[in-house]
């Protein structure tokens, strides 16, 4: 594990002075990835708004009630995470990506150049709108979204993906102010296709 004041900027709260809570669901994670990811154990210097966040957190990209599929999800999360030289979400998700979808390159080519990478339609489409959202918001129109619609979204599906790209963005800007870093584990997990 690493070091705690090697992580934030700011203190990072020992696990068992945290509220009961906090402190089961860092035993789910350890139980079930082997560790407890650092962006817990530094939100988790405010316990009610880290419970609170997680629970949108893993409700948005977890949930299986959803017009996006996971891929999709941890796809937005790596490219906003690229567009915003997020450190830690790229490291993480970058992880979950290789993950879900099997491809252990699929990441990286998102973080260089996702217009570059061999994406279908609807990816690309995605793609597009959150990297417009992260970029320049203000200056969206309708057109933005009409290619969301023809690869099939219907609007509750474009809702959910505007919540998921800004989640990241929300996440990414807090990551960067406090120098939130990722557990090393991250860069090195399912590195080949056969993880």
């Amino acid at each position: 594990m690493e070091n705690q004041d090697d992580i934030s900027w700011l203190h990072v709260p020992e696990a068992d002075t945290l509220p009961e809570d906090v402190q089961v669901l860092f035993g789910k994670f350890e139980e079930k990835t082997g560790f407890v990811p650092n962006v817990a154990r530094i939100f988790a210097l405010t316990p009610k708004h880290f419970i609170k966040w997680f629970k949108y957190y893993d409700f948005l990209m977890r949930t299986e009630e959803s017009e996006l599929s996971r891929k999709e999800r941890e796809m937005v999360a790596v490219t906003v995470s690229s567009q915003n030289a997020c450190e830690y979400c790229l490291a993480s998700h970058s992880a979950y990506l290789r993950e879900v979808s099997g491809d252990p390159a699929l990441p990286d080519k998102l973080v260089h150049n996702y217009r570059r990478a061999d994406l279908s339609k609807r990816e690309r489409a995605v793609l597009d709108f959150a990297v417009a959202l992260t970029n320049s918001s203000g200056e969206m129109t309708p057109e933005n979204v009409q290619p969301l619609k023809n690869a099939g979204l219907s609007d509750a599906g474009i809702l959910e993906l505007a919540q998921v790209a800004a989640m990241f963005n929300f996440t990414n800007r807090l990551a960067n102010a406090l120098c939130w870093k990722p557990n090393e584990v991250y860069y090195h997990q399912h590195r080949t296709a056969k993880d």
